[in-house]
């Protein structure tokens, strides 16, 4: 009898894996399971952490589906990230004559220097209403995921 443990996904893993994110009613967002599978580190920010938390403690050759809430996935949506962006700050973060459509996705400037993206709700002449909620925000998800190797 062997004493060899069998691997599990730890916080710094290095694994490949496939792995499905969908809606609750099955449509997906993402998804590996048709292409090559994914090889990433835990840890390094190439996967939400709720979703390695998921990982954490499974097995080489495991497939689950995690059912998650908005609380433990994209968060509920906030009612103080849909905000009013004047024309003139729309203008400095567009490319010169740039033209919007509602439900398009627009990248801003952050005062620290990072980026934010939001997307419009509503545009006028003067101002622009954004939602900066993650599009996924108050939707609850599932999480499928097939370790195929932890090294």
């Amino acid at each position: 009898m062997s004493n060899l443990q069998q691997p599990v996904v730890t916080e710094s893993a290095y694994l490949t894996l496939h792995y499905r994110l969908a809606s609750m009613d099955g449509e997906d967002i993402v998804s590996t399971f048709h292409e090559n599978p994914a090889t990433l580190q835990l840890g390094t920010g190439q996967l939400a952490p709720f979703l390695e938390a998921c990982l954490i403690g499974l097995q080489d050759g495991e497939h689950q589906v995690f059912e998650l809430t908005p609380e433990k996935a994209f968060g509920p949506r906030n009612p103080d990230l849909i905000q009013r962006v004047s024309r003139a700050t729309l203008n400095e973060n567009s490319a010169p004559g740039e033209e919007y459509a509602i439900g398009d996705l627009v990248e801003f400037a952050a005062p620290n220097g990072g980026r934010f993206a939001g997307v419009l709700r509503e545009i006028n002449e003067d101002n622009a209403l954004f939602d900066f909620n993650h599009p996924l925000a108050g939707q609850a998800v599932k999480f499928e995921v097939k370790i195929i190797g932890i090294l």
